[in-house]
């Protein structure tokens, strides 16, 4: 089928999508689709920043000399205590902490996703951004009151980001043309990449300066700006939007009007339970937050059991794998779209080639980190590499639910992320254990652990991976559970 289709630039060029073909336009990036996906990188950002920063901050909070200490009492003068203070908290406690807010993100997975088809997409993100904000606030008030309170804000935490974090990917649904979508969500999801390079970045020089607990009042803070700048901002349809142009509501339209309805009666659990390309995107998801969070987490107290660093140096260091991270997402989606607008490559090989650099370049430079880093820069090196490549999955299979069934992405988003997030949760927490019962080699067992899981899961997916709509998500399909 071919059409022109009228762009915000005026540039048409014909495009073959593989089931259809079109003309589309070479994107304006001064667009209000571009506008919505930086916004929601800067949610992602702040979101990431509430999350990370207590992997560097437990530095500073925690007595390291007594990581097997029995109380909550500070080991600092009086004076100091007010500005920073230091508890007596054992390293498996540090992971408990670190991990809980995977807790959250697993229980609202699922119900976020059902519900952003429900109810408005506006009011959900927001109100989630601005309730995770708000508990970051109180995260150094519990301190105070002990280790149970600060799990249980970091689970609260954890539960409002992840009714954010999949309900906002429900909005490229009516936003992002087809031939986009990999680029916008790529670009709206760097974010999550970019938001631990920046709180690395920086809370080092707050700790030392400021004291530790400034840093959950600044990120706190910013995040509840940010909601409310959301609510401004934002519209759910483009044909709602106060400041877009016609040219460009006329070519989102046009272009969506060629997919297939995301409307439907209801759910075909039964044919979803039975659909091996979900499975096996549901188990790549499960190594790549596995890996993601522990290099989110874990990546300053490697740096510091390596060099023996100060919290401000330390920072700086870690921030750099997230920076790449965060370039390679960009390049990774823009590359995809690239290739599959000009037609250089099918849809199912685009999504193979970008999970296999996501999931297999990653375990290679772990394991380069764990037996050719012989210095201090082959080791950064290697650190960078292993965390950068893995943002080559944003052109994998973080996209691919789209492609298999457009019309229940929200919902089934929500469940690809609840058994990555068990990834997550996983490894933040057996690596907490690790630690503290492996005194001679704890960070081999748990690279190994990241590569086994990442080449497993790679082998299922070249194996079953598919990229066309499936014939339980298709608009004729009549049978349900």
């Amino acid at each position: 089928m071919n059409m022109d289709l009228p762009g915000p630039d005026g540039e048409l060029k014909c495009v073959n999508a593989g089931y259809f073909l079109f003309y589309i336009p070479v994107p304006n990036f001064c667009s209000i689709r571009y506008g919505i996906s930086l916004l929601l990188l800067l949610c992602n950002v702040i979101i990431m920043s509430q999350r990370v920063c207590m992997s560097l901050t437990m530095i500073a909070m925690v007595n390291s000399t007594e990581p097997h200490g029995l109380s909550n009492t500070s080991t600092k003068e009086p004076q100091d205590n007010i500005k920073n203070p230091v508890y007596n908290w054992s390293t498996e406690i540090q992971g408990i902490m670190l991990s809980s807010i995977f807790y959250g993100l697993l229980i609202s997975q699922i119900p976020a996703g059902y519900l952003s088809g429900i109810y408005s997409l506006k009011k959900m993100v927001g109100s989630a951004l601005f309730l995770s904000s708000l508990f970051t606030l109180l995260i150094p008030l519990a301190a105070e009151f002990g280790e149970a309170l600060v799990i249980i804000c970091r689970v609260i935490q954890g539960l409002f980001q992840g009714i954010a974090l999949t309900t906002q990917q429900v909005v490229w649904i009516k936003w992002a043309p087809p031939l986009e979508q990999v680029r916008l969500t790529s670009l709206s999801l760097s974010g999550l990449l970019l938001g631990p390079c920046v709180v690395l970045l920086i809370t080092g020089f707050i700790c030392d300066s400021l004291g530790w607990p400034m840093v959950f009042y600044i990120f706190g803070a910013c995040g509840c700006a940010l909601s409310l700048l959301w609510f401004v901002l934002f519209y759910e349809d483009p044909k709602d939007h106060p400041c877009i142009s016609k040219s460009e509501k006329e070519y989102i339209m046009s272009a969506l009007a060629q997919q297939v309805s995301s409307s439907a009666p209801s759910l075909p659990i039964k044919a979803m339970l039975k659909s091996p390309p979900l499975w096996v995107i549901s188990l790549c998801n499960f190594a790549f937050f596995w890996a993601n969070s522990f290099l989110s987490l874990y990546t300053p107290m490697f740096i510091n059991s390596k060099f023996h660093l100060n919290v401000k140096e330390n920072g700086l260091l870690s921030s750099l794998p997230h920076l790449f991270a965060w370039i390679f997402a960009i390049l990774a989606g823009h590359m995809a779209d690239v290739f599959l607008s000009r037609n250089i490559l099918s849809l199912l090989t685009i999504r193979k080639l970008f999970t296999l650099l996501g999931l297999l370049l990653p375990a290679l430079f772990s394991l380069c980190l764990l037996y050719l880093s012989s210095s201090f820069h082959s080791t950064m090196i290697f650190l960078i590499l292993a965390n950068a490549t893995g943002s080559f999955c944003m052109g994998g299979i973080l996209i691919n639910v789209l492609d298999i069934a457009p019309r229940y992405y929200g919902f089934l988003k929500g469940f690809t992320n609840v058994i990555g997030l068990t990834g997550g949760l996983v490894s933040s927490t057996v690596t907490g254990v690790i630690l503290s019962q492996d005194q001679d080699s704890p960070w081999l067992k748990i690279f190994f652990m990241m590569v086994a899981n990442n080449v497993i899961s790679l082998i299922f997916y070249l194996i079953f991976a598919k990229a066309e709509i499936q014939d339980w998500a298709k608009q004729t399909q009549n049978t349900y559970l």
